[in-house]
């Protein structure tokens, strides 16, 4: 596998938390990889082999060529029939509600056509230019272009929801909504409404996937640590709810994720 990270235009360093492109090479003996949850929104172009996207443990679809995919709020299985090669943008949670006017609680739990969420021509001609590009540097000139040509075009973000996306990724999602909202309950409803339209899913949700990512992190990087010093820096109130929020994201318990040879795609975004 060959995954690489590559930092935006400092005119998109708020927006787009990076590029990244992965190319592996086709092996008869693949298996199904397990995507989880991390809190972002991701536009994807895949230039090889078609890829299954199951939607049960043998049902599946085909993933579209060029698609946003959307707030995840549970895990899901993939299989390349090929080879892979894929280029993608990772936008902050707040991030992709720059660029369109629907609620992206639309595109929760699914990969949507980007010839659905803009102009259809502008849409078939990105992704003609994507195609056409011979490696990342042209691609991520092509896509930034089209990227600053939208923000001038920028809906305005809420304020509430900015703010509390900026603690939570400060805080790696521990803190709870009514703190940062200094315990207004009257703002709840507001934020909830904001939360769901710019980001796609609630603040609990989010705080959550946000702070799952920080725990994956730990665990496939400090193996030699026990669960319980994981979650106690994870700042879970105990082991057992961290097991229990494990869980209800990724469908495995912590020990069951690192024996799991279906989460070497994952794992290998956290090295």
């Amino acid at each position: 596998m060959n995954y690489q990270t590559i930092k935006p235009h400092r005119d998109l360093a708020s927006i787009v938390k990076f590029y990244w492109t992965l190319e592996v090479p086709f092996d008869p003996k693949n298996q199904k990889q397990k995507i989880v949850p991390d809190g972002c929104i991701e536009m994807t172009f895949n230039f090889g082999d078609k890829i299954k996207r199951y939607t049960s443990e043998t049902d599946f679809t085909l993933q579209p060529d060029a698609m946003v995919m959307g707030q995840r709020t549970k895990s899901f299985d993939i299989l390349p029939l090929g080879h892979v090669d894929t280029f993608a943008i990772c936008f902050y949670p707040i991030g992709f509600a720059n660029f369109v006017k629907q609620p992206l609680e639309n595109l929760v739990d699914k990969e949507t056509p980007i010839s659905e969420l803009f102009e259809q021509e502008e849409a078939s001609e990105l992704e003609q230019q994507m195609i056409e590009a011979t490696n990342s540097q042209q691609r991520i000139a092509i896509i930034e272009t089209f990227l600053l040509k939208k923000l001038n075009e920028k809906n305005t973000i809420s304020q509430i929801v900015k703010s509390t996306v900026d603690v939570f990724l400060e805080t790696n999602g521990t803190v709870p909504i009514n703190a940062i909202l200094k315990h207004d309950v009257s703002k709840r409803r507001q934020l909830e409404r904001h939360f769901r339209k710019q980001i796609g899913i609630s603040p609990k949700q989010l705080g959550k996937a946000i702070r799952l990512q920080a725990t994956l992190n730990l665990l496939l990087n400090k193996k030699s640590e026990t669960l319980t010093a994981i979650a106690y820096e994870s700042e879970y109130f105990d082991q057992n709810h961290f097991i229990k929020d494990f869980k209800d994201f990724i469908g495995l318990t912590p020990k069951e994720f690192l024996n799991n040879e279906h989460m070497a795609l994952s794992a290998l975004f956290y090295k």
